[in-house]
């Protein structure tokens, strides 16, 4: 599989194992896995009750096994994803259980899948293999994706032995690959368009089956490409390319600047950035002595020059496919783990570059390195800063709610942050979905003669932001008196009779 040290590549796949599984077993859920889980168990978009309900209820909805042909259904129906990745889950879901933890382990999986295949590209266009796998597990969008339960982690696997097949000339193969890889997660395409051999369009096997999972995807794709409107905010180039720049920077260094104490961030953030364009400067500089001896030929990849160019177009071709489609559809869809696809390109001629360098500068940068990253991958797995809030937000409304009932605002699919928040909740506590059209009138008649209310502010999209405004609305009343409060919690007690209405009750709907 690799060319100079073996038994370092298969020490740098077991401690990716160790650590994606880590991670995975120690960050919050998060609001995008709760339609995985959802889906995946058969119940898309589940109707919550009217009256307050148990949040071990929302586990027992996520354990049921979901049907093939109803997840193609409901994603056409309701979500802006392709099907591969939910058959997946869905067929290892029934192997393994229905917890969040053991979805989360196929991305671990696939993300070891992928790290090794990092090692034969690296054997093929001549980059060491070791530390270009080393820098590779070290990326923080990379390991961020191998331990969440989203197709990002399948579809990069897919498009990396995608890539390397191409390497070796298996053309079928790679085309099989890498459609696969769009099928699994759209943004794919950006890697397999700029990586797959074509010889003018001789209609190769692997050209058809590539051709024929883009079909595929747009057969799904015109069904859904209105269903997720208002996700992102408008397209602006200068800002599309700040925004894209920061997360590049983080998806290779991750989020330390989050993390230090505030008046360290300024001056760790100029850090961060002077190392990203350190890093970048060393690439150009280096560029003509990466990939100079490769340890193999290849029908379809020329020594030194091809090989470079192929993997700066693994490296470039996501940030710019999103900037394309950011001015095609007129919004800004850059997220960290939308670059994650460029992270073992630029992580392999990152790689080709520091070999490239005298013994001890090499060693010394690799170093550095290789520590900065692993600061930022123990902040992946350990620091609220870098994780969404449903954990930490959920034990606080434990601590407070003392038998009461704890609010949770709907969110724009229903399922995001309400699946979050309740399975992280003790299996007893009682929760009451809250809508965005619900006015305080309502908010309070459907309490009853509950004491203690627990409001979770997790303002996480549109329409939970704008019922967090709602529901301190409704308690900023003489008949609830303000008692404490946590990480994203409010807790109130009533102090009014029973059935002293709200101020404006009468007059809403």
């Amino acid at each position: 599989m690799v060319n100079a040290a073996p038994k370092s590549c298969w020490a740098v796949l077991a401690l990716g194992l160790a650590m994606f599984s880590a991670t995975a077993a120690l960050r919050s859920a998060e609001y995008d896995e709760q339609y995985t889980i959802f889906l995946t168990a058969g119940v898309a978009r589940p109707v919550w009750p009217e009256v307050p309900f148990m949040a071990g209820k929302v586990g027992a909805l996520q354990a049921g096994p979901g049907s093939l042909a109803g997840i193609a259904r409901d994603l056409r129906a309701s979500d802006v994803h392709p099907p591969l990745y939910f058959w997946a889950v869905a067929l290892w879901r029934r192997l393994t259980g229905g917890g969040l933890f053991a979805a989360r382990l196929f991305s671990v999986l696939c993300g070891v899948a992928a790290l090794a295949a990092v090692g034969v590209v690296a054997n093929r266009t001549g980059v060491p293999a070791a530390s270009a796998m080393l820098l590779t597990l070290g990326c923080y969008g990379f390991a961020y994706t191998a331990a969440i339960a989203r197709g990002f982690a399948l579809a990069q696997a897919l498009t990396l032995w995608g890539v390397a097949m191409a390497l070796y000339g298996r053309r079928g193969w790679a085309g099989m690959l890498l459609g696969a890889a769009t099928f699994a997660n759209y943004l794919a395409v950006f890697v397999g368009l700029v990586t797959f051999p074509t010889r003018r369009w001789s209609r190769s096997v692997g050209e058809v089956v590539f051709g024929a999972f883009l079909l595929a995807d747009l057969w799904f794709f015109l069904a859904q490409r209105n269903s997720r409107a208002g996700q992102f905010p408008p397209f602006h180039l200068l800002t599309a390319l700040a925004r894209l720049a920061r997360y590049a920077a983080a998806d290779l260094f991750g989020g330390v600047p989050l993390y230090v104490p505030a008046a360290l961030q300024p001056a760790a953030t100029g850090v961060f950035a002077c190392l990203t364009l350190a890093t970048a400067a060393l690439i150009a500089a280096r560029w003509r002595h990466i990939a100079a001896c490769p340890a193999g030929r290849s029908d379809h990849i020329a020594p030194g020059p091809a090989a470079r160019r192929l993997l700066l177009a693994g490296a470039v071709a996501p940030p710019a496919g999103l900037l394309v489609l950011g001015a095609v559809f007129h919004n800004t869809p850059i997220e960290l783990r939308y670059l994650a696809f460029a992270a073992p390109f630029a992580a392999l001629l990152l790689a080709g570059a520091l070999a490239s360098l005298p013994a001890m500068p090499g060693r010394a940068a690799i170093t550095l390195l290789v520590v900065v990253q692993a600061i930022s991958l123990a902040g992946l797995m350990t620091r609220p800063e870098t994780m969404q809030p449903a954990r930490a937000t959920a034990s606080a409304a434990a601590g407070l709610a003392a038998g009461g009932i704890v609010l949770v605002p709907h969110g724009n699919d229903g399922v995001g942050v309400v699946g979050a928040f309740a399975i992280e909740s003790p299996p007893m506590q009682r929760l009451l979905v809250v809508r965005r059209g619900d006015n305080p009138g309502r908010i309070l008649s459907r309490l009853g003669a509950t004491r203690r209310v627990v409001l979770a502010l997790l303002g996480q999209d549109d329409d939970s932001r704008a019922t967090v405004a709602m529901l301190r609305a409704a308690f900023a009343t003489p008949c609830w008196r303000r008692i404490g409060e946590g990480f994203n919690v409010i807790a109130f007690d009533r102090v009014c009779d029973e059935g002293v209405p709200w101020a404006s009750s009468t007059a809403s709907p």
